[in-house]
């Protein structure tokens, strides 16, 4: 398993983002990026100034996202 901080010396300028909706995309909708193996790059679509938060696999699933959703595989 990776350590947290190596995920954020991960480039993800050419990433290219998914985006998964549970409602009306007018409000905040999650994106998501693989970014590498047992890596993934999850941001916010209405704040895309911010950069996106880095999980490892184990980290994304605990935290109740499913690469699924978002018509990618794990």
């Amino acid at each position: 398993m990776r350590e947290a901080t190596d995920l954020y010396v991960i480039d993800i300028n050419t990433v290219e983002f998914v985006q998964a909706c549970g409602g009306p995309c007018t409000e905040g909708c999650l994106v998501l990026a693989r970014i590498g193996e047992d890596a993934w790059a999850l941001g916010d679509s209405k704040r895309p100034e911010l950069e996106p938060l880095r999980f490892t696999s184990a980290e994304l699933a605990a935290a109740g996202v499913d690469p699924a959703r978002f018509g990618l595989s794990v």
